[in-house]
């Protein structure tokens, strides 16, 4: 089935999402791995993408592990300079398929508090058609109720939706549902992708 709209997820495929970078600078590598083996940051930080308040989250954490409080604040004190910088090639592709006139959504386990910190410094968030944000909707991928409620919501065909993810557990959640998918890797592999789907065109060379 021709694509009808394409679906792009937001961390590690539009904007670099890497807490480990950040704190391997902040407090060094060794700290690091000390801190994310005592602590399920990753964990907590679900409970934001499902919809939790996100100040108190992290404080939580870091009331529960006070040989880490200070560094467990960082999270929400620092989470900008974990969810940094974009991709721009990718931002590039949202924009040339926009230009296209193809429809383009958003799909992210992203929570509320995260995503006001995240709008205002990225302008392309507020590029999309459509926008299927996790803490917004109580769910989050890969359960089967978050893509089933992007498809009642965009009215599309399963089938006709194309997908963007890096993660396989993700890609595999909306393939069972019939939607096209691709793991996202590159920029470059990604555009390649949106070609051979005939829903982009190769770029002259320079």
């Amino acid at each position: 089935m021709a694509i009808q709209a394409v679906v792009f997820d937001i961390g590690n495929v539009l904007i670099e999402w890497n807490p480990e970078r950040y704190y391997d600078a902040a407090i060094g590598e060794d700290r690091r791995r000390a801190m994310f083996a005592e602590v399920d940051l990753h964990g907590y930080n679900d409970r934001v993408d499902r919809g939790e308040d996100f100040r108190g989250v992290i404080e939580e954490a870091a009331g529960s592990y006070p040989a880490w409080r200070e560094e467990i604040l960082h999270w929400h004190g620092h989470w900008l300079k974990m969810a940094t910088p974009e991709i721009p090639q990718s931002v590039a592709i949202l924009r040339r398929l926009r230009g296209n006139g193809v429809p383009v959504f958003a799909l992210s386990n992203f929570g509320i508090g995260t995503f006001e910190l995240a709008e205002p410094v990225y302008p392309f968030l507020a590029e999309f058609d459509r926008r299927y944000i996790s803490g917004y909707m109580g769910v989050t991928k890969p359960g089967a109720r978050i893509y089933e409620m992007v498809e009642e919501d965009c009215g599309l065909p399963p089938e006709s939706l194309l997908f963007a993810d890096d993660r396989a557990d993700n890609i595999a959640a909306a393939a069972a549902r019939g939607w096209q998918t691709h793991l996202f890797t590159t920029p470059e592999a990604w555009e390649a992708c949106l070609i051979s789907h005939g829903v982009l065109t190769a770029r002259e060379p320079a």
